[in-house]
């Protein structure tokens, strides 16, 4: 299948051009400064624990339909990751949960570059609800009644990634050494001296 390329600009409407843009052919604008990086979507998962169980949500839709799958979705365009997981979380399960450390990352090249990030998140409250549009189920399971479910392989590594890291992982920097507005700040956590 052959990749569409972008014809015109985004910034000021005039006809893109392929050129050679720091080593590599990108479409870039013929006007402005305005260059086409490529294609990337940014999506996040959340991997909630209460009582020895796991969050989970059945897919509605496609891709997977009919799996279950840690609940997750994508980043919009003004919104810090941590705020977009607990948006994902309580939409499609409609339980409230509170990011503790970030877990994993999955990164997917292909026609649209696909960055993956998972979060393990503290159990707040709620009773798991499907939101009837992306998702048609929710509920905490065992690893045990896991084992007898359509879980997709992705999350069944995000699961053991979660219950078999040994550290801290990344948690979010509450207190940087210099305030940076607008920023989510992720970091191994320090070390007491």
């Amino acid at each position: 299948m052959k990749q569409m390329e972008a014809k015109f600009c985004m910034t000021c409407g005039s006809a893109m051009e392929s050129r050679d843009v720091d080593g590599t052919v990108r479409r870039a604008c013929t006007a402005c400064s305005f260059v086409h990086w490529g294609n990337y979507s940014i999506g996040v998962g959340a991997l909630v624990m209460k009582d020895e169980k796991i969050l989970l949500v059945r897919r509605a839709q496609e891709p997977g339909k009919g799996r279950w799958t840690n609940p997750g979705g994508y980043i919009e365009q003004y919104e810090l990751i941590q705020d977009t997981i607990v948006r994902e979380v309580l939409e499609e399960s409609g339980v409230q949960a509170k990011v503790t450390r970030l877990v994993a990352v999955r990164d997917l090249p292909r026609s649209i570059h696909n960055v993956y990030i998972a979060f393990e998140m503290a159990y707040v409250g709620g009773e798991p609800i499907p939101d009837g549009v992306e998702v048609d189920a929710a509920g905490f399971f065992s690893l045990q009644e896991m084992a007898s479910m359509p879980v997709a392989d992705f999350t069944r590594w995000l699961i053991d990634v979660a219950l078999h890291s040994k550290d801290e992982g990344l948690t979010q920097d509450q207190e940087p050494i210099i305030h940076m507005e607008g920023y989510g700040l992720y970091r191994v956590p320090k070390v007491s001296v």
